[in-house]
């Protein structure tokens, strides 16, 4: 009966008329990994907004993203399609080129075209650079609002890797620089948050959640924090005094069990890692991802508190999603783009209507589940897509659950259950985990346990993509334009898009 009650309260918004259809709040934080207060990532990370907003909502403490970088891993949950089916593995391949893309309608798009009225602003989309501008994704709304802001870095905190400069200093002869523009920089930003980006991104969302509207709305939030650079308000740095931040556990012989098709070392540490480790900047580094983490959390909380406040508070599914994970010196790296865990596993928050208690959902979930699910949710028409609805788990957060699958470029995945996290790669090596003993993916066992891993990855292998599509041909690019492509129409014809 109290499974049945649930299903009533919480689940009851597919099914119905288009006019008392659920609306969508789609918050996307850019960059974010499980650092997230109530996801425990880190211990002093302070995120009050999200942490509330989770505990009348359920929280899936095992999501991972289809492709660990933004590009691949937004065009998979928006066009529905996994990277090996669209052939989109890189942040150079324009989700446009895609043949399969060319035919299907993406997420927005398809709510579009069932009577929707779709809004975004910020980063949804990820943005590429074309021959002709930029495209942001501008076409897949009904409305879209380019993001605006502004912030300098306070020059006397900065550290900046490309220009060698530590903590306000330009070095004599820095040690890995570089010219081809890494973005990778930190410190706190000059002045507060009113008319920073992310800020003004929120507040125009605040004021949109105000107005009445003669449709269900599907409203995409795009916060860009904490992506890099790791610029915030001072305000936000304040709240970790750097003497006291903890820096992710790391071991300096973590990749020497890691062994290529010809028994060497398959990766070097990262550079990224490397500088801070030089200049001892460990503890700024991971101030800032902090930081930013809090100011995105401020500005999530606008949205929040904006909806609260609107008469579609009690009819809204709202998703609080980040794009993947991100390494802080665990696997002697920074940044995304691998296969370990650091990088594919990310906060996923989903509140439906009638939801009043926080659950937690251990199941290996997926962001290319959300356009199935949401379709589901919302009583939309059923459609053919890669990943599948995460209903049932929402109405049972304990029902069984497949593994799920990551892609790192053409013949590279990643299979991962509750208890073992396997990594094939196309240079003919492998990795397995296990994640109960060795959540730090420390001990590789297909070089430890040889027999144990075979008979594990045996299991495991069935899950893996049964064809990999070729990567689709890089976009030509002409980073001088700096206006929308104005090529790209501004809508594609809808009824001719599955």
């Amino acid at each position: 009966m109290k499974k049945r009650l649930l299903l009533l309260s919480v689940l009851c918004v597919a099914g119905v008329a288009a006019a008392e259809r659920p609306n969508v709040l789609f918050i996307s934080v850019d960059d974010l990994n499980d650092w997230v207060g109530v996801f425990g990532g880190h211990p002093q990370c302070k995120t009050p907004h999200i942490d509330r907003f989770a505990e009348e909502a359920m929280v899936f403490r095992n999501a991972s993203c289809a492709g660990p970088v933004c590009g691949p891993s937004r065009s998979a949950l928006l066009s529905g399609f996994m990277p090996a089916t669209t052939g989109l593995y890189g942040n150079s391949n324009n989700m446009l080129d895609s043949e399969i893309v060319q035919k299907n309608t993406t997420l927005p798009e398809y709510f579009s075209k069932n009577g929707y009225l779709t809004i975004s602003r910020g980063k949804i989309f990820h943005h590429h650079t074309t021959e002709n501008g930029s495209d942001a994704g501008h076409w897949a709304f009904d409305v879209w609002e380019k993001a605006k802001g502004s912030g300098k870095p306070d020059p006397a905190q900065l550290n900046f890797r490309d220009k060698g400069i530590v903590n306000g200093k330009k070095l004599e002869n820095p040690k890995y620089t570089s010219s081809g523009g890494s973005g990778f920089a930190f410190g706190p930003l000059l002045g507060g948050k009113e008319g920073t980006r992310d800020y003004e991104t929120a507040r125009w969302f605040g004021q949109k959640l105000q107005e009445d509207y003669d449709k269900p709305f599907f409203m995409a939030v795009g916060i860009s924090k904490p992506h890099l650079p790791f610029h915030a308000p001072q305000e936000y740095f304040d709240l970790y005094p750097l003497e006291s931040v903890k820096v992710p556990e790391f071991r300096m012989d973590d990749l020497d069990d890691i062994l290529d098709a010809n028994g060497k070392k398959a990766f070097k540490p990262h550079v990224d890692f490397l500088w801070c480790q030089e200049y001892g900047v460990m503890k700024e580094a991971v101030q800032a991802y902090l930081a930013t983490i809090s100011y995105a959390d401020e500005c999530v909380g606008v949205v929040l508190d904006a909806l609260a406040k609107s008469k579609y508070a009690d009819n809204t599914i709202v998703v609080i999603w980040g794009d993947h994970g991100w390494h802080l010196g665990e696997k002697l790296k920074f940044r995304k783009a691998s296969l370990w865990r650091e990088s594919t596993q990310l906060p996923l928050i989903i509140k439906t209507p009638g939801m009043k208690k926080r659950q937690d959902c251990m199941r290996n979930v997926n962001l290319i589940d959300l356009y199935p699910s949401l379709v589901d949710l919302c009583g939309l028409p059923e459609k053919e897509l890669d990943g599948k609805t995460i209903r049932p788990l929402l109405e049972n957060p304990e029902k069984e659950w497949e593994p799920t699958v990551t892609t790192q470029g053409k013949g590279n995945h990643s299979v991962i259950s509750e208890k073992w996290h396997y990594m094939t790669y196309a240079r003919g090596f492998e990795e397995l985990y296990d994640l109960e003993n060795d959540p730090m993916e420390w001990t590789n066992l297909v070089q430890s346990n040889p027999e144990k891993a075979k008979a594990v990855i045996a299991k495991l292998k069935p899950y893996l993509p049964k064809h990999d599509a070729n990567e689709i041909p890089k976009s030509t690019q002409n980073k001088s334009i700096k206006q929308m492509d104005v090529t790209i129409k501004p809508r594609r014809d809808l009824m001719k898009l599955k």
